[in-house]
């Protein structure tokens, strides 16, 4: 009987080219095994594999995702392994796009025409942090009503499952900007503003201040409700219980984080950890 050599990897969008990059090393050293590839928004990731999808790797965009879903039921530990941080994406034809700065964004963002996007908060943490980096930007800027603003000018049309999508549209011009992932951006060589440390999520220096943003999401259960607060960003790794090839898994899971890993993660725009 032939043994199943396909390695299944599930994961956020937003990690499409570092797994992409480590799965081309691995294949080097490799060349019998079948690399498989899905991407979804995170929570969405979860919630594929409580409903009994079977993988052998799963790389997720928010560790509380694991504890909050998947652990220890469908997940006996999972790895940190990369930090990042939220930036405004766009391109050189994006409207405002010669003006726009850390001290006007919004100013900007507000002008007739101009189109922005994030990513669902109830499937994706890029949304959900954007929320997050709404909230803190009203307090740091000292410009109350601001949230409520940009919520109500980011309607439906404009909220995608999830950052990768978003950056799609910025790219072909759909959107003007985006918010998402510094990562992100890279992977798609739009130009991105950064925004100041005490707003983006990126450094835990300022961890204190990002916990005074929270965003209610969809809990484990239908109807139920989970509060998640403001926190650095970082992403994880785990192999699940039912993965069908755990050696195959464990050894992707070395490469990411060994040291051609972490070069392979440096060169997409992620800091190693």
């Amino acid at each position: 009987m032939k043994v199943n050599q396909t390695l299944k990897i599930l994961h956020a969008g937003a990690l499409r080219m570092p797994v992409v990059e480590c799965a081309k090393l691995l294949k080097e050293t490799h060349p019998e095994w079948e690399i498989t590839l899905e991407s979804f928004g995170s929570r969405a990731c979860a919630r594929q594999i409580r409903g009994g999808k079977v993988v052998d790797i799963l790389a997720l965009a928010d560790p509380m995702l694991f504890d909050e879903l998947l652990v220890p039921e469908y997940v006996d530990k999972y790895y940190i392994f990369a930090n990042d941080q939220i930036v405004l994406a766009y391109n050189e034809f994006s409207r405002g796009g010669g003006e726009i700065t850390a001290e006007n964004w919004y100013n900007i963002l507000f002008q007739e025409g101009v189109t922005f996007g994030r990513s669902d908060h109830n499937l994706d943490p890029c949304g959900y942090r954007t929320l997050m980096v709404w909230q803190l930007a009203e307090k740091y800027y000292r410009q109350e009503g601001l949230f409520k603003r940009l919520d109500k000018k980011c309607s439906k049309e404009f909220i995608y499952p999830k950052s990768y999508d978003l950056a799609s549209e910025v790219l072909v011009g759909k959107l003007d900007y985006a918010f998402s992932y510094l990562c992100v951006a890279n992977q798609f060589g739009l130009r991105h503003l950064y925004l100041p440390e005490k707003i983006n999520l990126s450094n835990p220096a300022h961890a204190r201040e990002y916990r005074q943003a929270s965003v209610s999401l969809q809990g484990k259960n239908s109807g139920e409700m989970v509060c998640v607060t403001g926190a650095p960003i970082e992403f994880a790794i785990a192999i699940p219980k039912n993965a069908e090839n755990p050696d195959m898994a464990g050894t992707f899971l070395d490469l990411i984080l060994g040291k051609k890993g972490q070069q392979l993660l440096e060169d997409c725009g992620l800091i190693p950890y």
